[in-house]
């Protein structure tokens, strides 16, 4: 598999605010080399099948490291990346 994408939403339990999790995770998707966008609900990302996962990896454990989280991802390697669409 070369390329895939990933629907990642991500939502901090128990915290007085939601935001810096949020950032966080968005953060590592930008600082990847991943395409992204980000939406109200949720954060689009596409690229390489090991690069995706590392990313989505690296997001779940700095939100965590911030409080408690549940991020829930949809894979595909049918959709098309944003410069397709």
């Amino acid at each position: 598999m070369d390329r895939i994408s990933a629907q990642v939403s991500l939502y901090p339990l128990r915290q007085a605010s939601i935001g810096p999790a949020i950032r966080s995770a968005v953060s590592v998707f930008q600082n990847s080399g991943l395409e992204i966008r980000t939406g109200a609900m949720s954060t689009l990302i596409w690229g390489e099948e090991q690069a995706v996962f590392s990313a989505l990896q690296q997001a779940f454990h700095e939100s965590t490291a911030i409080g408690d989280t549940v991020m829930i991802v949809t894979f595909s390697n049918a959709c098309p990346s944003p410069e397709e669409s």
